[in-house]
């Protein structure tokens, strides 16, 4: 259950670096990758969720036009809307669901963030995959983004596996399979290995995270 943090992500980089030439070699080029970082939230969650099978540009969108509808995104404020004024600040049908269950579990008092910190990955991914709309990917997300845990490979993330495919010149047929065992020579530092992959992915296409 170990944990990165601010003091320990630069020399975790450098761990990874000096036993991969591949990573290396991305942080040689484009520096060290942002600690990307997200608050434990209702609104991370409804950022996740907006995120799933789209860009993080038409996520971020999405999460911006809804801030200018309600300002605070909140369970109660989420449900006080219309499913049209939802799909106006473009949620898709699927994610309108996903988005009022994932209020209603949090009015219920169903899901309690600030317990999830004190658990193991298993036991965290046990909970939140519970919930409808939130996967494996999604789970994996929080774990790395929110509570900073160390060696999580979301292999359901199209563009970390792009980017393994290109830092390590892979075919683009590449199985997940085949990208799992690698990753497995990361440990126990896979998600220090993805905050690379992805900024070598965002920095070849000259985009933020």
């Amino acid at each position: 259950m170990e944990s990165f943090s601010d003091e320990n992500f630069i020399s975790l980089c450098d761990q990874l670096a000096s036993l991969d030439q591949d990573l290396n070699l991305v942080i040689q080029q484009h520096g060290y990758p942002p600690l990307w970082t997200r608050a434990a939230s209702f609104e991370t969650l409804i950022h996740i969720i907006l995120e799933q099978q789209v860009s993080l540009a038409s996520a971020l969108a999405a999460l911006k036009k809804i801030k200018e509808k309600i300002v605070d995104i909140t369970p109660e404020n989420l449900l006080a809307l219309s499913d049209a004024e939802l799909k106006a600040c473009y949620f898709s049908r699927q994610k309108i669901v996903y988005c009022r269950h994932l209020a209603s579990e949090f009015i219920r008092g169903e899901l309690n963030l600030d317990q999830l910190q004190s658990l193991g990955n298993d036991a965290v991914k046990s909970i939140l995959t519970k919930i409808k709309g939130i996967g494996n990917w999604s789970t994996d997300v929080y774990l790395m983004m929110v509570l900073h845990r160390c060696d999580i490979f979301p292999l359901g993330d199209i563009a970390l596996l792009t980017s393994v495919k290109e830092v390590k010149n892979l075919s683009t047929e590449t199985g997940k399979e085949t990208i799992a065992l690698i990753a497995e020579k990361w440990k126990p530092y896979q998600s220090i290995a993805a905050y690379i992959l992805w900024h070598a992915y965002l920095c070849k296409r000259n985009r933020q995270g």
